[in-house]
C-alpha cells in the first residue's frame, strides 16, 4: 500500500497475560499529512507520567537508533514508579520497536520514512516479568499493524453487530437491561 493508502488506519492489539500482557492503539500517518502533524505534536505536549519518545533501540543510550519507519509512542497507563517506568520505556519499548520491524520484515510495511507509526501503549502498573512484557507489546504491535495494513475481517464487524446486546468489557460490571 502506498503512504497515502495507509495514513490514518487504526489497529488495536492485545498481546501477553496480565499483569504483563499490553494493549496498543497503533495509528499510521504519512509524513507531511495531518495525522502526522497531530501526532508529531504529541511531543510538544507531555504531562506528568506520559512522555512520548521516539522509538529506539541499541544496548546502551550511545549507541540508540530508531527503528524505521519512525515509531512513536505514548504510554496510556500513568507511569508512578521506577519498576513501572522501566517496563514502559524499557521493556515495551523494545517489544513495540521488534514488532513494528516484524511489520516491516512480514511485508505490512516499508522501512522508510514516508510512514510514521503511532503506538499508544498500556502497560499494567503491576507488571513484573521485563521479557513478558517485551513480547506481548512486540506482539500486540505485530497484530494492530496488520490491522491496519490488511483491514478488519468484515465477519467480526458484523457479529459484533449481531451481539451487540450482550457485548461485555472487563472494565464494566453492571447489568446488561436496557
Amino acid at each position: 500500500m502506498t503512504p497515502d493508502e495507509l495514513d490514518g488506519r487504526i489497529g488495536e492489539g492485545w498481546g501477553g497475560v496480565k499483569p504483563n500482557g499490553s494493549h496498543v492503539n497503533v495509528v499510521l500517518a504519512r509524513r507531511g499529512s495531518a495525522t502526522a502533524a497531530a501526532a508529531i505534536g504529541m511531543f510538544a505536549h507531555p504531562s506528568p507520567g506520559h512522555t512520548p519518545v521516539l522509538v529506539c533501540v541499541g544496548p546502551e543510550e550511545a549507541s540508540y537508533e530508531p527503528v524505521w519507519p519512525p515509531t512513536l509512542m505514548m504510554n496510556k497507563a500513568t507511569a508512578r514508579d521506577e519498576r513501572h517506568e522501566t517496563m514502559t520505556w524499557g521493556a515495551a519499548q523494545l517489544g513495540i520497536g521488534q514488532g513494528v520491524l516484524d511489520a516491516v520484515a512480514d511485508g505490512l510495511l516499508e522501512a522508510t520514512g514516508d510512514v510514521i507509526v503511532l503506538v499508544a501503549v498500556w502497560v499494567d502498573p503491576n507488571a513484573n516479568d521485563e521479557t513478558a512484557v517485551r513480547l506481548a507489546n512486540r506482539a500486540a504491535v505485530r497484530k494492530a499493524i496488520g490491522t491496519c495494513v490488511e483491514g478488519r475481517d468484515p465477519k467480526a464487524a458484523q457479529r459484533l453487530v449481531a451481539e451487540r446486546d450482550s457485548l461485555r468489557n472487563p472494565f464494566y460490571s453492571g447489568g446488561l437491561d436496557g
